[in-house]
C-alpha cells in the first residue's frame, strides 16, 4: 500500500507540475504574440510536450488564457500578502499594491505583459466563460482594496474614504494599464504609480511624496537606461 500510494503521489505532482509549465509557457506566448496569433502549438512547443496534451489538460484556447490569468494572479496576490505582511502601515501597504501593478522591478515572477489583461478584456466581451473570470478577477481585485482601507481607517490614518473607492481607484489603474500597453508617451509605469498615489493620499487624506521609495528609485533607474 505504501508504494502505490508514493507512486501516485509521483504521479500526482508530475501532472500538477506539467501543468504549471503550461501555464506559465502561456503566460509567456500569449505576452509575446498577443492572443489571437497564439496557437495551441504555440504553448506546445515552448513546454516541449504535444499539442495533444495541451488540449487535454485545457481543452480550448480560451479556458487557457483563463487558467493562465488565474495562475498568475493567485502568484501575484501570494507575493503582495507576504511583502504587505512586513510593511506597518496601511498606507504603505496600499504603495506596495500599486507599486506592484505598475513597477517591473516590483512586478513578481513569473511576468506578464500588460497585452494579457487587454486580450482578457477583449475575450469577456464576446465570452461569457472569460466574462465570468474577468468578473471575479475585478471583484477579487475590489476586495484587496476595500480591506486595506478598512484597515486604515480603523487605524487612523485615513481621514476619509469616498464612496465607491476602490471601483474608483481600480478604474484608474485599469485605465492607466491601457495606456502602458499602448505605448503612450505620456504614461510610463513611473508616471503612473505617481498618479495613481497621489489620488489615493488625496483621497483617504494622507501625505505621500514622490521620491519616498520605489517612484524616485526607478526614475533615476530609466534615466540612466538601465
Amino acid at each position: 500500500m505504501t508504494d502505490r500510494a508514493g507512486t501516485a503521489e509521483e504521479v500526482l505532482g508530475t501532472a500538477d507540475q506539467r501543468r504549471e509549465q503550461m501555464l506559465r509557457a502561456a503566460l509567456l506566448v500569449i505576452s509575446e504574440r498577443g492572443y489571437a496569433d497564439t496557437r495551441i502549438a504555440d504553448v506546445a512547443e515552448r513546454t516541449g510536450i504535444s499539442p495533444a496534451l495541451v488540449i487535454y489538460y485545457f481543452k480550448t484556447k480560451d479556458q487557457l488564457l483563463t487558467e493562465a490569468i488565474r495562475y498568475y494572479e493567485d502568484g501575484w496576490y501570494a507575493v503582495g500578502q507576504r511583502r504587505m505582511a512586513g510593511l506597518p502601515t496601511a498606507a504603505q501597504r496600499l504603495e506596495e499594491i500599486v507599486a506592484m501593478t505598475f513597477l517591473e522591478e516590483a512586478d513578481p515572477e513569473p511576468q506578464c505583459s500588460w497585452q494579457l489583461y487587454l486580450d482578457l478584456w477583449a475575450q469577456a466581451a464576446r465570452n461569457a466563460a472569460v466574462a465570468s473570470v474577468r468578473q471575479k478577477s475585478d471583484e477579487r481585485w475590489r476586495e484587496v482594496i476595500k480591506s486595506l482601507v478598512l484597515a486604515g481607517l480603523d487605524a487612523g490614518e485615513f481621514r476619509t474614504v469616498p464612496d465607491n473607492f476602490a471601483a474608483c481607484l481600480t478604474a484608474l489603474l485599469d485605465g492607466l494599464t491601457i495606456q502602458i500597453a499602448l505605448d503612450d508617451p505620456s504614461v510610463d509605469p513611473v508616471t503612473a504609480f505617481e498618479i495613481s498615489m497621489h489620488y489615493v493620499a488625496t483621497q483617504l487624506g494622507f501625505e505621500w511624496t514622490p521620491g519616498r521609495g520605489r517612484g524616485e528609485d526607478t526614475r533615476k533607474d530609466l534615466e540612466k537606461g538601465r
